[in-house]
């Protein structure tokens, strides 16, 4: 009894009950006090005192102490989700990476383990850093289709090249359309509001930043999309701020946080597959099921739209041209013949041109398409065309004279360089004889072939140094002095200048080793 004593390690909670109740059962202590001292009921206490009766001072100790717990996950499975942190899901968050090891792996498990066993490896993503200034909380609209809020976000969503994402975003109810585009211009704002409309309606306010292609102060003239929600009679509103708008700002938070994971994991590189998995997958089963609200007002502000407005002229960009006497207008550095049949002359007047896409485009006057033709006009030979001729003539010259050193000389060109465009000529035709500049020389004041390769690999090696901390390493480990401009320079032509982009391809290469 003695030797089971020693072996039980009691702290000094477990201590003072079993003081206690050793007192209750010597009867110094009554079950009243004993209740109150270890603040417990009554009904406890007795169950203590028949422990206590039954088995000694073992009652103390809890019946799953030194027992695994039921809830315990295995030590395989931790490091096999450790593994996939480190391999596959490195940029994704613990409530994101529990959904998708759910979703790709089979594998529930809760955020907090998660949590957990990232810690363990030192890989968690960090959140992102935002402002600590205080403001004013607005509440949302109360019905839907009163504001919308609209904004393009420069990101590298896919691959390595950076592609904008332009969006809307229902103040009221947070229901969102969205579409990536090379960057933010006109054409593709028009192109989303139009598709917003067309799903849902004409809504009343447009509330957005100050760029130009809204209108903003600095722009000197009026912009398309000011032009076509006129049109439509949408109001537009400026914001003074990020924060006045950051319904759409936070919009764009979520879609970096988890959008640019998930085109990752699906090998999404290209615009059309982005923007499919954007419209049919992440909208509808994340966005629309877990960011979206209900409005305080169920009464919907949106409106039909007219019968007379055809969205397809209207959310476009149009411009206007002076028609000259003779029929014709300049348009993108071309001339056009007006071939309408036309009861009256319409010189001196303004015609509208609408542009659908870069070449794409249609002339109208009072509401009638008129039918255009392009006017060819002579052009000026070029540099490159005066050149060629020279060289022709030199040849000719040395035909005609039989005798190529005098055509040389009358020429002014040297004997080899006839030679080889009489080769060229024979082998490749005319166009051989135009002059071209190959990137595959190298310069002579272009870093050596071998420092470049040093550079390359040394930076590869150690991706998260800048290019002042790579020039001072190249000289202490390799006595190479080099400037930090010039190992900028050399990751620009190898395209690793930023950090991320040296992480992918150092990766890249150990994978195809």
């Amino acid at each position: 009894m003695r030797e089971y004593l020693r072996m039980i390690m009691l702290d000094s909670k477990s201590q003072l009950t079993l003081d206690i109740i050793t007192k209750v059962c010597e009867g110094k202590i009554t079950i009243i006090n004993a209740a109150k001292l270890l603040s417990c009921s009554r009904r406890t206490i007795e169950r203590y005192l028949a422990d206590y009766q039954k088995v000694g001072i073992a009652f103390v100790v809890h019946g799953n102490t030194g027992k695994v717990p039921v809830n315990k996950k295995p030590n395989d499975l931790k490091i096999k989700v450790q593994s996939l942190i480190k391999e596959k899901y490195y940029d994704v968050n613990l409530q994101h990476l529990s959904e998708l090891l759910f979703l790709n792996e089979g594998l529930k498990i809760k955020r907090e383990t998660l949590r957990t066993w990232a810690h363990q490896i030192h890989h968690v993503k960090r959140a992102k850093k935002r402002r600590s200034q205080v403001r004013k909380r607005r509440e949302r609209m109360e019905s839907p289709g009163l504001m919308l809020q609209m904004d393009g976000s420069p990101h590298r969503w896919f691959g390595n090249k950076k592609s904008c994402l332009i969006a809307m975003i229902d103040d009221a109810t947070s229901e969102v359309h969205a579409e990536f585009f090379e960057s933010e211009t006109t054409q593709g704002c028009l192109k989303v509001m139009q598709a917003y409309i067309q799903q849902h309606g004409l809504f009343k306010t447009l509330y957005v930043d100050k760029a130009g292609i809204f209108g903003g102060p600095k722009r000197c003239h009026f912009s398309q999309m000011q032009r076509a929600c006129e049109e439509l009679g949408i109001e537009i509103i400026f914001a003074n701020s990020p924060q006045g708008k950051g319904r759409i700002e936070r919009a764009f938070d979520t879609f970096q946080d988890r959008l640019v994971p998930e085109l990752r994991l699906k090998n999404i590189t290209d615009m059309q597959a982005a923007n499919d998995y954007l419209h049919n997958v992440f909208i509808p089963n994340f966005w629309n099921k877990s960011m979206i609200v209900n409005p305080r007002n169920t009464l919907s502000e949106f409106t039909p739209v007219p019968s007379h407005i055809k969205l397809d002229d209207v959310c476009i960009q149009k411009e206007y041209r002076k028609i000259r006497n003779d029929h014709t207008f300049s348009f993108g550095n071309k001339f056009y013949q007006i071939k309408s049949q036309l009861k009256h002359s319409i010189a001196k007047q303004e015609i509208e041109i609408r542009k659908r896409d870069h070449d794409n485009f249609t002339a109208h006057f009072a509401g009638r398409q008129l039918d255009i033709t392009e006017v060819v006009e002579p052009t000026k030979p070029s540099l490159y065309d005066l050149e060629i001729q020279k060289k022709l003539d030199a040849i000719a010259l040395a035909d005609k004279l039989g005798n190529v050193t005098e055509a040389a000389r009358i020429s002014g060109c040297s004997r080899e360089t006839i030679y080889k465009n009489r080769r060229l000529l024979k082998e490749k035709g005319s166009l051989a004889l135009k002059r071209t500049f190959s990137g595959k020389n190298h310069h002579k004041n272009r870093t050596a072939k071998d420092i470049e390769k040093t550079v390359i690999s040394f930076s590869l090696d150690n991706p998260h140094l800048g290019q002042a901390q790579v020039s001072a390493q190249l000289k202490v480990e390799y006595n190479i002095d080099l400037s930090a401009s010039g190992v900028r320079n050399i990751w620009v032509r190898e395209n690793i200048h930023t950090n991320a982009l040296r992480l992918f391809k150092a990766k890249s290469i150990e994978i195809s080793r």
